[in-house]
């Protein structure tokens, strides 16, 4: 007879497979739908943003103000999501025998007929504290300005969520127990605290609030018969967003086992530049320049024919050369994989006990990285937009919410419910 243990892990490598044969296509119609974040951005007034821009150190006012933010948005904004708290304390080498206390917060939202130790859940995650030093230290990038591109990516969601959930209900989804793996898909976005590190990285100055998590999910065990033993392993992916809002951002895929779903995510960046959506590209409407149509007395086929009255044309939007993509790995290869080759963070914790994780990363880091200047001045807000919809469109992949961005009547038939690096480096290495 097997061993529960192995039949476990026979279990999450079937788990797992299914997910990743699942993941279905946004429509161009889907991605047109996906709103950007706009003034919610601005780094003075936003109401994502804005709130965020200020030190966040583990156990101050400013971590304090930050999380209330948090909670103020899902309690306000989207009121469906499960608001809930891990709580920890630990001394550090820059306070002594005095304990700080860590908060992570979790927002979860799961189909209306899911139970607990049954669902699976997406899990976008990013760190909200800042370094102790220097003083005044803000990390616009590091990482105020990843957790307010989660919070945009959950309200973007939202409705396309309630859409399809409700179209299942009326489909007769829920009414038995025998659900499949998609219908018991969730998504939880976690706002860690305590990645930095109070004195210089090392494994016990660093990652507080992402161990204490860890742990505290892996001890979480469900009730017999669940399909999931305990928290920890219904992650379905850990998407982590860090040192995002610079220009020019190059993220490699650093996991050979998810680097499937980096491709996703890659392909999303490049339709979303054909369909020039991205305000930081070259084709983006607001970066062409509009010009009056050409007066030569040369023939003009009906394609170059000036418009009448002599307004003005826009050029053919096009790709620019000069254009880096952000995630631009997609064709690597498993050889040029390195397993122990990857920038430590707070995926650490959960990469240890079998988490799948996506690493959104950019190497280089961003110049201003863990200097004063890591500020929102110095944000890329075309590229904070930019990210906002990417990971939202690959949350709608994930979720499978094609047609459910727009009004229930356009959407309606187009979803079938019938069916079933070679040495481990920190971020103060490099």
């Amino acid at each position: 007879m097997p061993r529960p243990l192995l039949i476990f892990h026979v279990v999450h490598i079937l788990l797992w497979t299914f997910l990743v044969s699942a993941y279905s296509t946004l429509s161009d119609d889907s991605l047109h739908a996906i709103p950007g974040p706009g003034d919610d951005f601005n780094i003075k007034t936003g109401k994502l943003l804005a709130p965020i821009l200020r030190p966040r150190v583990p156990g101050s006012p400013g971590s304090a103000a930050v999380l209330n933010h948090f909670v103020d948005f899902f309690k306000t904004s989207l009121p469906q999501w499960q608001i809930s708290f891990q709580n920890s304390t630990s001394k550090t080498p820059a306070t002594g025998d005095r304990q700080i206390p860590f908060v992570n917060m979790i927002a979860a939202r799961d189909p209306p007929w899911s139970r607990q130790g049954d669902v699976g859940r997406l899990t976008l995650v990013a760190h909200y504290d800042s370094k102790l030093s220097p003083e005044g230290f803000i990390g616009a990038t590091d990482s105020a300005a990843p957790c307010a591109m989660l919070m945009h990516a959950a309200r973007s969601v939202d409705d396309a969520l309630t859409r399809k959930w409700s179209a299942m209900q009326a489909k007769g989804v829920g009414k038995d127990a025998r659900l499949g793996v998609e219908e018991q898909q969730g998504i939880q976005i976690i706002f860690l605290d305590g990645e930095e590190a109070f004195v210089s990285w090392t494994n016990e100055d660093s990652l507080y609030g992402a161990r204490s998590l860890a742990a505290d999910m892996e001890g979480s065990t469900y009730a017999a018969l669940s399909t999931y033993k305990n928290a920890i392993s219904s992650i379905s992916l850990f998407v982590l967003l860090d040192l995002l809002g610079a220009k020019n951002p190059r993220v490699p895929s650093y996991f050979p086992t998810t680097h499937w779903a980096y491709r996703h995510m890659a392909t999303l960046e490049k339709r979303f530049r054909s369909l020039s959506l991205f305000k930081s590209a070259s084709n983006h409407p607001s970066k062409v320049k509009p010009v009056k149509a050409s007066s030569s007395k040369a023939p003009k086929s009906a394609s170059t024919a000036k418009p009448k009255g002599g307004k003005k044309s826009r050029k053919p939007p096009k790709v620019s050369r000069q254009d880096t993509p952000f995630l631009p790995d997609s064709d690597k290869q498993g050889k040029n994989f390195y397993p122990l080759g990857m920038v430590q963070d707070d995926h650490i914790p959960f990469l240890a006990r079998g988490v799948e994780v996506l690493h959104i990363i950019p190497t280089p880091f961003p110049r201003e990285w863990h200097h004063m200047t890591d500020n929102g001045e110095n944000l890329d807000l075309d590229a904070c937009a930019d990210w906002a919809i990417l990971v939202t469109a690959f949350v709608g992949e994930w979720m499978g919410l094609d047609g459910y961005f727009e009004d229930g009547s356009k959407a309606s038939g187009r979803r079938n419910l019938d069916g079933d690096g070679e040495a481990m480096i920190s971020k103060t290495e490099l």
